[in-house]
């Protein structure tokens, strides 16, 4: 064997053993991979720096950058090329890719808006600031510069943001032949990844569309018309949300986007969808706990802000609670075992509550309740409270009363929860629909509202039912 195979079998092997060193069984970065990165950018290593990002997929090198402190980063980014950066900014999280536009000479992120699609380019050209924004554009070459302003134009979190505008269209009277053999003549102006062509009228308007895998299938002389099929149309403003339940609802791998005269714009795939659904999931999430996105750069200050007005409102809420506790003091005094139970009952009650509301607010998104349904769901689970309240009334009852030997004293505490665990469903089941009737986004504040419907309503129900029962 020669001295130049021993080489290249010893490299496959390095690369070999990288890959198995970056990446752990759930794909998730190897910690050890992230400290030899870091340590080969601490002394300056281009050599072994080059070795390591070459073993990892792009949307690795991404999540690396997360990892890495903003300094590292900032080492980082002048050993990748153009191509390497332009899949890079499109995985990146969108606080470390702000930061990290900033490092990026002009001309070279010029050249890798140039390698996206234009999508992804106008992503990042949106997060650039002004004075930048200027020179990377007036670099980028007119018909790619035209591309990205007139996706800018469209409003965020819509279709036509979502969109890329590379598709595949052909007229409606070719042939299967026809289409081919344009596509193959035209290869370097077809996207990178595409699913359907569609097929158009003489005013560009979609009128069905020819999956790649029909269009392989039948012979050369069958007309596209013939073989087509409908298209769930979307236009260019619809809010990325209803996007997403379209493609959900329909099974969609990708769909036509139409301007406001029906012509077609772009395209959007399944891909760009996956991703919408990951954010939205996450907003609700968070939306629920009254809290925004805490990435792994984000600062102090601005989580603060964010979550501050609505423990300012909880705040209220609770002291307004609370005031049921002031107005039974004497009552407590008089039996202070009172004081010990109240917390137990309001806090039962809170844990029904959420479970009731996350199911309800889960339900309105995926469009699972309407008006048509909406009295079935809640009488629903006002029976699924009213069944739980009576199970823990029965067990925490009788653990009551093997501890405290009093029957009232039980049947006060159970009766108590009974009440609460079914108010608390029936808050968590309205309160969500309310808000969406009023238009206002029942992931952001129902949560405030049923914590203060089952507190109210606990401390109300085994503070007044003990001073009548008992004292």
């Amino acid at each position: 064997m020669s001295r130049e195979t021993d080489d290249l079998a010893e490299a496959v092997d390095l690369d070999e053993d990288l890959e198995d060193l970056a990446l752990e069984d759930d794909y998730a970065l190897n910690p050890e991979f992230v400290s030899d990165v870091a340590d080969a950018l601490e002394r300056g290593d281009a050599e072994r720096l080059r070795e390591l990002l070459a073993a990892l997929h792009p949307a690795d090198v991404a999540d690396l950058m997360g990892f890495l402190s903003a300094g590292d980063r900032e080492e980082l980014i002048p050993h990748l090329d153009p191509e390497t950066l332009a899949e890079i900014l499109s995985e990146l999280d969108t606080e470390i890719r702000e930061e990290v536009l900033e490092h990026v000479p002009s001309a070279t992120l010029a050249k890798a808006i140039g390698e996206m699609e234009s999508d992804d380019a106008a992503d990042v050209v949106d997060d650039l600031e002004a004075d930048k924004r200027a020179e990377v554009m007036a670099a980028i070459p007119e018909v790619e510069r035209a591309a990205i302003e007139t996706t800018l134009a469209y409003e965020d979190e819509t279709a036509g943001r979502l969109m890329q505008r590379e598709v595949v269209a052909a007229p409606q009277f070719w042939t299967v032949g026809q289409a081919i053999d344009h596509f193959r003549k035209e290869s370097e102006d077809l996207p990178e990844l595409f699913f359907d062509v569609y097929v158009v009228d003489p005013a560009y308007k979609p009128v069905g569309a020819v999956p790649v895998s029909q269009l392989l299938r039948v012979p050369r002389a069958t007309p596209l018309a013939q073989i087509m099929e409908p298209v769930n149309e979307i236009t260019a403003d619809l809010d990325q949300e209803e996007v997403a339940y379209i493609f959900d609802k329909y099974h969609l791998i990708s769909a036509p986007v139409v301007d406001a005269a029906g012509r077609l714009v772009g395209q959007i795939t399944v891909d760009d969808i996956v991703s919408v659904v990951q954010e939205e999931g996450e907003e609700d999430i968070l939306a629920l706990a009254g809290v925004s996105d805490a990435g792994r750069d984000a600062d102090v200050v601005g989580i603060v802000r964010s979550r501050i007005p609505w423990l300012m409102i909880n705040t209220v809420t609770a002291a307004l609670a609370a005031s049921v506790i002031g107005a039974f003091q004497a009552e407590i005094e008089k039996l202070v075992i009172l004081a010990v139970l109240y917390p137990i009952v309001a806090s039962l009650g809170g844990n029904a509550g959420t479970q009731t509301l996350a199911v309800a607010v889960r339900a309105l998104a995926s469009r699972e309740i309407s008006t048509f349904n909406a009295r079935r769901t809640v009488i629903r689970e006002l029976v699924v409270g009213l069944i739980n309240g009576l199970a823990l009334a029965l067990v925490t009852g009788i653990v009551l009363f093997a501890l405290q030997q009093d029957v009232r004293l039980s049947a006060v505490f159970g009766l108590a929860m009974v009440i609460n665990v079914t108010f608390a469903a029936l808050a968590g089941a309205v309160v969500p629909l309310v808000l969406e009737r009023i238009g206002r986004d029942p992931a952001v504040s129902s949560s405030i509202f049923v914590t203060f419907v089952t507190d109210f309503t606990g401390f109300f129900a085994f503070l007044g039912l003990a001073a009548l029962i008992l004292l």
